[in-house]
């Protein structure tokens, strides 16, 4: 008798191993389909009946002295008559910029000819003029002094309708 090489042990093993798990797989899946059939045959539970809708009373208002609160009210039916933002105008290089990102960091000139110089977040220093528009909420400068700048600003209130809202920025301390 001869011995057996152990590479030739290994391969004979693993075909002796790979014979015996696939004459596992030639009983068929009978037992599935029939454990299949018994699941689908079991009764469900039972759906539960629709709640009942309830119905409500209707109440009109007829009370002068109380407003129907799901009509407009005069304010709301007025707000075309308030501030709006300039359409089609083209938009200056500070409205690319919130108010709180941008700093006063001097003026040139006096009285009327007053100019602020801003500076924007990229560190560009920009020379303002009263009327010139800057921040993100159609802020319109309205004064210049040595020490800040106002400005008004156009936001929503909410309803669809513009209100304005003042603002100011300081000059910068070093």
């Amino acid at each position: 008798m001869t011995a057996l090489k152990p590479a030739r042990l290994a391969k004979l093993s693993l075909v002796v191993a790979t014979v015996l798990m696939l004459g596992g797989c030639t009983r068929g899946m009978s037992d599935l389909r029939d454990w299949v059939a018994q699941e689908k045959a079991k009764r469900g539970a039972p759906i539960p009946a629709l709640p009942v809708i309830k119905t409500f009373e209707s109440f009109t208002y007829n009370d002068q002295d109380k407003r129907d609160p799901f009509s407009p009210s005069q304010d709301e039916l007025n707000q075309g008559a308030g501030p709006r933002p300039q359409e089609g105008r083209p938009r200056e290089p500070l409205e690319a910029y919130s108010l709180d990102s941008l700093r006063m960091v001097g003026t040139i000139g006096a009285g009327a000819a007053t100019e602020a110089l801003v500076k924007d977040p990229g560190g560009v220093i920009h020379r303002v003029h009263i009327n010139e528009y800057m921040g993100q909420n159609y802020g319109r400068v309205t004064a210049i002094t040595g020490d800040h700048l106002d400005l008004v600003e156009l936001v929503s209130n909410g309803n669809g309708g513009w209100m304005e809202r003042p603002a100011s920025i300081a000059l910068e301390a070093k």
